[in-house]
């Protein structure tokens, strides 16, 4: 009995210390992700719904495609940002991209400024996260395809778009990060399109 009560209290120490390590693990850029995403008026829950989906927070991880750190910033889509913000670390990415993706605060930073992009072709569409989760993923002009309507037609809903995607790994990887999002906000909460900006995350 006494034996069955130590291990039970080991157990139970082990299990306690790993939740919250885990906690500590998936809010550690919480900060970062907030200022971020108040620079390009995005959700954070929402970017913080697709950093977990992305790496699990995991800076040093590598995409099959190039992509590179918290948010998977392709090299081309940071040669962008860099080109189109006047950002010296231009030249340091042409170089060695994988050494300024790394970073977490630059990959975030790098990460909004494409959603931010993205957002401005659906601010005026019903339920525009799942259009922009499906452009961060499968690239801008694929989630513009699936967002198409007949002339005259009614904007698709989001669980309707959700419908005509093609890749059933991208109708996934929407699905998994809107009931992550939709959780974070809580059911009597709403998500919400960020507000107009006068500036312009896989990332294609």
């Amino acid at each position: 009995m006494k034996r069955l009560l130590v291990v039970s209290f080991i157990v139970l120490t082990v299990l306690i210390g790993l939740y919250f390590f885990n906690q500590y693990w998936i809010h550690r850029y919480d900060g970062l992700i907030a200022r971020q995403a108040g620079v390009y008026r995005l959700d954070p829950d929402l970017v913080w719904s697709i950093i977990y989906e992305e790496t699990y927070f995991s800076p040093w991880k590598n995409g099959k495609d190039g992509e590179i750190g918290l948010m998977q910033i392709t090299p081309a889509v940071a040669r962008q940002w860099a080109t189109e913000t006047g950002m010296r670390e231009f030249e340091q990415m042409a170089q060695s991209p994988a050494s300024l993706l790394r970073d977490p605060e630059r990959n975030i930073q790098i990460g909004c400024w494409y959603l931010e992009k993205i957002y401005e072709q659906y601010r005026d569409v019903p339920d525009p996260e799942a259009r922009v989760i499906a452009a961060y993923n499968a690239g801008p002009s694929r989630a513009a395809e699936w967002s198409k309507v007949s002339e005259g037609g009614t904007q698709l809903s989001g669980e309707g778009f959700i419908n005509k995607i093609e890749i059933p790994s991208t109708r996934a990887y929407v699905i998994s990060i809107l009931e992550r999002y939709r959780k974070l906000k809580g059911p009597t909460q709403t998500t919400t399109t960020p507000a107009s900006s006068p500036s312009p995350a896989r990332v294609r």
